[in-house]
């Protein structure tokens, strides 16, 4: 290949410019295609007649290797079918040390053994389909707010104990790239950063692949290179401008800036050669963790009259996809929002699925699809059972949703949820509470109200959410999922939050469940609790 050829191969042609969030151009000498990468971590985005894949947090609570791998293998077969060469997931950072955190939904929970393994599952499912699969964000990048400014600076111990763990995996299972992230380690940016891609993923972990800049972090043409970076993504900025590779390669190779042994490296690691809705209904279904089951309210047998509530029971009514990304929290929820994000080719919601249900039994079910407690009462008064679905959401920062850039604000549930659950659970003795979250809410209020007789955490169940929930809540499957994060009793407790400005990783190695036990904090729900038995049905 000529020096051109191989600059072009590891530069991309522009912000969305070509057929994929990301392209780079064919290289007609050696017959290499136009590569196309696409987002990500939960199938194709923007994709049409695909899958809805539950995300990472939501199969990390199934703890089944087996389904991990299946959903793996099922997002490469369907990108493969879409012309996708490189599929941008799965998610190991943010790891999810700050419960707040806005992407902590894509990846899989806090605990680096358990990252590690579904991320090794996830990848060879993928890569079986012939699609290159891509680790990121490499590395600590815990948080949305300030991520294109701030220094996270970690210690030796926790980077090699916790952040790079799973990584490692994603390594041994032949990972063919990894992303570097937008924030600066220790001091100096993620996609220049020698002793993060050179020493310890080329270095100490002995990765073959490339390593691709997330979209637009790259900051520097001869930084960059010697940093160990290999391909510009997606090759400028949306202005078309921050051209750093290509000409500015090019430029930099003829000036002796840039050893043509680097680009040689640079194109050699870039050279890398069914009924899908099954898998999600499994793992939405085996990730659902049933915390809280007073006096055998659940399994539900034949209630004559069922009361369902709450704004996230049924689709948003404006359309399952019409929030851009999924920037938007309103009907059920399913998943967070941001470019980790697909667009639903359906949407079960709860109040699909237990219409369903209830008609085939002869019960009778009532809705009120609003988060307001005006007139609950009277809805749920009357009714053997009243279901709650509350929510809590986050995302990436490019989208602000209700306040929220990205990372969350708080530890409540959104939408008056509390509130909502002591207004139903009042009048109603027997009150289900759903939660669908992104990560862990604060449980107090709705733990200290009479009437609460179960909490089912079903987590991000993506388009088979109601079907997923209906059988947990009738015991056609028993709850088999465990939560991947600690439940605390406050946000205090965690000893984490999102920083403004450089986070000093302060807390060494001592993270969710870890800083629990050293602190001697008694927490609500410990990492790894589930409730695996239902007793006799009393309803």
């Amino acid at each position: 290949m000529s020096q051109q050829d191989k600059i072009d191969m590891v530069t991309g042609i522009g912000w969305f410019k070509g057929t994929c969030v990301g392209n780079t151009p064919a290289i007609n000498s050696i017959n290499y295609p136009e590569l196309c990468l696409q987002d990500g971590p939960l199938g194709v985005r923007f994709g049409k007649s695909v899958t809805a894949f539950t995300p990472g947090i939501q199969a990390a609570s199934t703890w089944d290797l087996e389904l991990m791998r299946q959903r793996g293998a099922y997002m490469g077969a369907e990108a493969r079918g879409c012309g996708v060469h490189v599929l941008l997931g799965p998610a190991a950072g943010a790891l999810g040390k700050i419960p707040q955190g806005g992407r902590n939904w894509e990846g899989f929970g806090v605990d680096p053994y358990l990252a590690g393994l579904a991320m090794h599952e996830t990848i060879e499912g993928i890569q079986s389909a012939g699609v290159q699969a891509c680790a990121k964000h490499f590395i600590v990048n815990e948080q949305e707010v300030g991520r294109e400014t701030m220094s996270s600076n970690v210690d030796d111990r926790a980077m090699h104990e916790l952040y790079l763990w799973p990584f490692a995996d994603a390594v041994h299972a032949n990972v063919a790239s990894v992303m570097c992230a937008y924030n600066r380690v220790n001091g100096t940016w993620a996609c220049e950063n020698d002793k993060a891609q050179n020493g310890l993923l080329k270095g100490e972990l002995g990765f073959q692949g490339y390593i691709m800049s997330d979209w637009n972090a790259q900051h520097t043409t001869e930084g960059a290179a010697a940093g160990g970076m290999d391909m510009s993504m997606p090759g400028t900025d949306e202005r078309f401008e921050n051209l750093l590779w290509g000409p500015q390669l090019d430029e930099a190779l003829n000036k002796g800036q840039v050893s043509p042994a680097r680009v040689d490296d640079m194109a050699q690691r870039a050279q890398v050669q069914a009924n899908h809705k099954e898998n999600v209904r499994a793992v939405a279904r085996d990730g659902i963790v049933l915390l809280k089951n007073d006096e055998g309210m659940l399994p539900l047998k034949k209630p004559a009259r069922i009361a369902l509530v709450g704004s996230a029971a049924v689709v948003n009514p404006d359309g399952m996809n019409a929030c851009e990304d999924k920037g938007c929290n309103k009907g059920a929820l399913g998943m967070g929002w941001g470019s980790g994000s697909v667009e639903y080719p359906y949407l079960v919601a709860p109040y699909d699925a237990l219409k369903e249900r209830t008609e085939a039994d002869g019960s009778k079910l009532s809705l009120h699809s609003s988060d307001s407690t005006d007139g609950v009462a009277s809805a749920v008064a009357d009714a053997d059972v009243a279901v709650v679905v509350i929510t809590a959401d986050a995302g990436e920062a490019y989208l602000t949703v209700e306040g929220h850039v990205g990372d969350r604000n708080h530890l409540d549930p959104w939408n008056n949820g509390n509130e909502l659950v002591q207004e139903v659970a009042a009048v109603n003795r027997n009150t289900i509470v759903v939660v669908h979250s992104v990560g862990p809410i604060i449980l107090e209020t709705i733990l200290a109200t009479p009437g609460v007789k179960a909490v089912v955490w079903a987590g991000l169940p993506s388009q088979e959410n109601g079907n997923a929930l209906v059988d947990i809540l009738y015991g056609v499957t028993s709850p088999s999922g465990k939560l991947v994060y600690t439940i605390a009793k406050k946000p205090e407790d965690y000893g984490a939050a999102v920083a403004k400005g450089d986070d000093d990783f302060a807390e060494g190695l001592f993270i969710d469940y870890r800083h629990f036990d050293n602190a001697g904090i008694e927490p609500r729900y410990e990492f790894g609790f589930g409730l695996c038995k239902f007793p006799s049905s009393i309803i």
